[in-house]
């Protein structure tokens, strides 16, 4: 099978099961992109036209304020990457997407998703999966931010995502956990 077959098999499975048509149908209006560490492939100021399935890597979704680079998400393998609010608006983009690491993603045209969506019910299903899912997550994480203490936003990192913890620089994750490196480093130190 094409490569694109299986990964669109692989998004579809994570979020909502397609038939062999549906997944075939997906697989076609998927497109490869190579991305170097440090690559960016969403700039402040894009509009946000694609989602993204990471295939193999790490990125992370961060943005500027105050002259400080605050990560908002950090994605790994089997995990998808959108700015949601450019992407639904068609608003040029706050947040700036890049490589982590040497990355492979899978990115997926607004338009090409739309056409898609007319033509298949369960494309469309799936499609809105995808966003409940995204959201979902940014409310989890804002209340995990507004509600959970320091060590236990580490904890509850190192509890459903230990690949961050492993793979990304500490800056950014405590950046995306909201503490200055010196907090996490403490606290790490206090774990071993």
């Amino acid at each position: 099978m094409e490569r694109s077959y299986e990964i669109a098999k692989q998004l579809a499975t994570r979020y909502y099961s397609l038939s062999p048509e549906g997944t075939r149908a997906l697989s076609l209006i998927m497109k490869p992109l190579k991305l170097a560490k440090g690559e960016k492939f969403v700039n402040e100021g894009d509009v946000a036209d694609y989602i993204h399935y990471v295939e193999k890597g790490l990125v992370r979704q961060f943005y500027f304020k105050n002259g400080r680079d605050l990560t908002e998400h950090i994605a790994y393998e089997g995990h998808i990457v959108i700015c949601l609010e450019s992407y639904l608006l068609e608003e040029p983009s706050r947040l700036i997407a890049e490589a982590l690491e040497p990355t492979s993603i899978w990115r997926i045209h607004r338009s090409d998703f739309r056409q898609l969506i007319e033509q298949s019910h369960e494309v469309d299903l799936l499609y809105h999966k995808l966003f409940e899912h995204s959201l979902l997550s940014s409310l989890r994480k804002a209340d995990i931010t507004r509600f959970e203490t320091a060590q236990n936003r580490y904890r509850l990192l190192m509890e459903r995502h230990p690949q961050i913890i492993m793979r990304a620089p500490m800056k950014h994750i405590a950046s995306f956990l909201q503490m200055t490196p010196e907090t996490l480093s403490r606290m790490r130190a206090k774990r071993m």
